[in-house]
């Protein structure tokens, strides 16, 4: 009796055993796919970046179809060649929207740093971002950005540039003696921080010197078509419209046909931010009045050294503000070695 009590025992207890591991065995199971499923879903979300064993530098320009930015590209090139680097250069094409792809594809490839100089200054925020997420350092070069972490921001003395040229068209109206006479502002978008300095600059040296601006237009689509008729406006609308004064230098000759075809070339100067190369015959004639003239090749030269510092462990200050030289028939001269090469990088790589 005994016996059969103590066999009927074991039974039970191996049959429990047996149903608890059964029990344990699918529990966990279901726990494991569980865990995989939430791991499946992170993975997913999170960007897949490739680790490269190259030294590879992502460039997210602006447009380069604009000969300024084309110049910064080539002071990128240069010394990121000098340095051993594979650049990518990726260009916008003046599209926010396209350069953060253009971020996140960056990202992907595993480059080992970024030079960007944004469309924008609060688009610049979402890059610094997506940089930082990815642990991958970043400098800007030129325009700015309204927040973020970057190792260091290499700008031009937008402000003081604009204010030196602004003293240079002051001077020659008092001269002419049309410092009655007021002048019209053609303007990058002022949601840039480099074009909001450019304003208060050149409206610091027209209110010192008592001289009225007609009002601003600001470039949306940057054509030469879109110059002109803000120019060709503001000479209809202002008959005491002694000058015009563009925030970049591209499209000068849309203002250049308005001011012609009004009949008052001898009437209205016109004068500009940054260069091309047409720029010393034209200053140099009278076409042009001047020029406040942004380095370019020396602002992208910087920037990918100061890169190259940070990732060699070396301290980085964290604005570097390069001068602009205010360029009239006056200084043209002395300055033709500094403007070829720093400004319209006329240099062999």
């Amino acid at each position: 009796m005994y016996y059969k009590s103590f066999v009927k025992h074991s039974i039970q207890s191996m049959m429990f055993s047996i149903i608890t591991l059964m029990l344990f065995s699918c529990s966990k199971s279901k726990l494991e796919k569980s865990k995989g499923s939430t791991a499946a879903k992170a993975a997913k979300e999170m960007p897949v970046v490739k680790k490269t064993m190259n030294n590879s530098i992502a460039y997210l320009v602006s447009d380069i179809q604009l000969p300024f930015w084309g110049i910064m590209v080539k002071g990128v090139e240069n010394a990121a060649v000098a340095k051993g680097y594979d650049l990518k250069v990726y260009s916008a094409g003046n599209v926010a929207r396209d350069e953060i792809a253009f971020t996140v594809e960056a990202i992907k490839n595993g480059v080992k740093g970024i030079v960007v100089s944004p469309t924008n200054s609060s688009a610049c925020v979402t890059i610094l971002k997506l940089a930082k997420g990815a642990g991958i350092p970043v400098v800007i070069s030129d325009v700015g950005t309204d927040g973020g972490e970057y190792v260091t921001y290499i700008s031009s003395d937008n402000k003081g540039g604009a204010y030196k040229i602004g003293k240079v068209l002051s001077g020659k109206m008092i001269e002419l003696g049309w410092n009655k006479g007021k002048v019209g502002i053609v303007a990058i978008p002022q949601k840039r921080l480099n074009g909001q300095a450019r304003t208060a600059g050149f409206m610091q040296a027209m209110n010192e010197a008592g001289i009225k601006s007609v009002g601003m237009e600001q470039q949306v689509t940057f054509s030469e078509e879109e110059t002109y008729n803000f120019a060709k406006n503001m000479i209809a609308e202002n008959p005491d419209l002694r000058a015009i004064w563009l925030q970049g230098s591209d499209k000068y000759r849309g203002a250049l046909k308005a001011i012609g075809e009004a009949g008052k070339t001898n009437e209205i100067l016109l004068l500009t931010f940054d260069a091309e190369p047409e720029f010393i015959e034209l200053i140099q004639n009278g076409t042009l009045l001047g020029s406040a003239m942004q380095q370019p090749y020396l602002m992208g030269q910087e920037a990918m050294l100061k890169l190259d510092d940070h990732l060699n462990g070396k301290e980085v200050l964290q604005i570097i503000g390069l001068p602009i030289l205010a360029i009239s028939q006056s200084n043209i001269k002395e300055n033709l070695p500094v403007i070829n090469e720093r400004v319209l990088g006329n240099v062999s790589k």
